[in-house]
């Protein structure tokens, strides 16, 4: 799970430097530029609370599945 984790951080990274360079390097007025900046900016931080959204549903519903009782075994 960690490595998945980390791996996924390491994308999530990635993703996001290469998209600032690729906004950098193309040619377009700074007006452009920073709209442009503050859209990825908005997508980026709407996918994090998305994401963030659900992993706690997940993990809340494993903690309620943890906590339910469970059924005794045969004995």
């Amino acid at each position: 799970m960690d490595r998945l984790l980390k791996f996924l951080g390491g994308a999530v990274l990635g993703g996001l430097v290469g998209a600032s360079v690729a906004l950098l390097l193309t040619p377009a007025s700074g007006e452009e530029l920073r709209a442009r900046i503050q859209d990825e900016i908005e997508r980026v931080r709407t996918e994090v609370s998305d994401a963030a959204r659900e992993r706690r549903a997940d993990l809340e519903g494993q903690l309620a599945a943890l906590r339910a009782p469970s059924k005794p075994g045969p004995v």
